[in-house]
C-alpha cells in the first residue's frame, strides 16, 4: 500500500502541528464564532457557495466522531441535513477543520470520523447511528433537528475511498469523494456522485479518479479536476474545494436550485468555469438531469 505510506507522514505531521496550535486542553464542545449567525435557515451566500453561510458554528469532539454543526441547532425551526466525513491516511478531522466548519455554516451537521484509517467506512456508518440516537433523545440539543432523510458522504484520499464504500449504504443520498484512494468499488453505489481530482496531484493521480468516473456509468456521475490543485490543497484552507462541495451538497440535500444549476442542465456552472477547473465531465445519466427540478 505505497500510496498509504506516502500519505501518512505529511498528514500526521500536519495534524500534530494543528493540534499544538489549537492547544492541548481542547474542551469536549467548542463554539466557533468566526461565522455570523443569521435568522433565515434557508438562506445561502447567494450563488457564492465559497462564502461563509448564515449559521454560527460549534464543534463537539467525541470518542468516535467529531461533530461540526450550527451552534443554535436546538432552537432551529428546521431539520439539518448530514454529511459524514472520512479522513485521509493518518489524518484527523482537525486537519480538515476549515472545510467542516464551512459546511456547518451552510446549515449541515457534519459528522467526521476520528479514525486515521477510514477506508472501511465503519466509523462513518457509526456516525449516522449516533446521530440517529441523538436526534431521538429529548435531552439532546440535536433532538428532532437532524434531517436523517438527507445524508451525504464525503472524504479525502483514503477517506474519499471510504465515501465510495459508504455510498452503498441505503441511508446515503449522494457521495462526494475528494481525490479518492483506489480501495473502493463504485459499482455498489446507487446514488449521484461528484468525483474530484487535483490537476497536479502526484499521490492520487487524476487518472485514478477518472477510472472511478468511467466505472460509474450506472449512476449520475460528474468528474471535476481542480486546476493547479495538488493532493493537499483541500487540507487547512480548502480554497477552490469549498464552493463546489458546498453547492453539490446544497443541491442534493437541501434542494437548492441555484446550486443544482452548477452541475446540471445546458448552463452547467462548473462546465464553463475554466479558471477553477482543468477538466469537467458528465456522464449520460448526469446529462439527462435538468437544471431545474420539476
Amino acid at each position: 500500500m505505497l500510496w498509504r505510506r506516502n500519505l501518512f507522514a505529511p498528514l500526521a505531521a500536519l495534524a500534530l502541528a494543528l493540534t499544538a496550535s489549537a492547544g492541548a486542553g481542547t474542551a469536549a464542545a467548542v463554539t466557533d464564532t468566526n461565522v455570523v449567525a443569521a435568522a433565515s435557515p434557508a438562506a445561502s451566500a447567494a450563488d457564492d457557495f465559497g462564502a461563509p453561510g448564515p449559521y454560527a458554528t460549534a464543534v463537539e469532539v467525541g470518542a468516535i466522531t467529531t461533530l461540526y454543526y450550527p451552534r443554535d441547532i436546538a432552537d432551529s425551526d428546521r431539520r439539518h441535513p448530514v454529511i459524514v466525513w472520512g479522513n485521509g491516511t493518518g489524518g484527523v478531522p482537525l486537519v480538515y477543520r476549515d472545510l467542516m466548519l464551512h459546511w456547518a455554516s451552510q446549515g449541515f451537521v457534519v459528522a467526521a470520523a476520528n479514525t486515521p484509517m477510514s477506508n472501511l467506512g465503519i466509523s462513518m456508518r457509526a456516525s449516522i447511528d449516533m446521530l440517529t440516537g441523538r436526534n431521538a433523545d429529548p435531552g439532546s440539543i440535536f433532538f428532532d433537528r437532524v434531517d436523517l432523510e438527507h445524508i451525504g458522504a464525503s472524504g479525502h484520499s483514503q477517506g474519499g475511498a471510504a465515501a465510495i464504500v459508504v455510498g452503498s449504504d441505503p441511508r446515503i443520498d449522494t457521495i462526494l469523494p475528494i481525490q479518492p484512494g483506489p480501495l473502493a468499488n463504485i459499482n455498489a453505489v446507487r446514488v449521484p456522485a461528484l468525483l474530484l481530482a487535483g490537476q497536479r496531484d502526484s499521490i492520487v493521480f487524476p487518472a485514478l479518479v477518472k477510472a472511478f468516473y468511467n466505472a460509474a456509468d450506472h449512476i449520475p456521475a460528474l468528474y471535476g479536476e481542480v486546476r493547479g490543485a495538488d493532493h493537499f490543497t483541500v487540507v487547512g484552507d480548502p480554497g477552490p474545494f469549498a464552493a463546489p462541495t458546498t453547492a453539490w451538497f446544497r443541491a442534493h440535500l437541501m434542494g437548492d436550485r441555484t446550486a443544482r444549476a452548477q452541475f446540471f442542465g445546458p448552463g452547467c456552472g462548473i462546465c464553463t468555469d475554466t479558471a477553477t477547473w482543468s477538466d469537467v465531465r458528465r456522464n449520460g445519466l448526469a446529462l439527462s438531469i435538468p437544471a431545474a427540478t420539476p
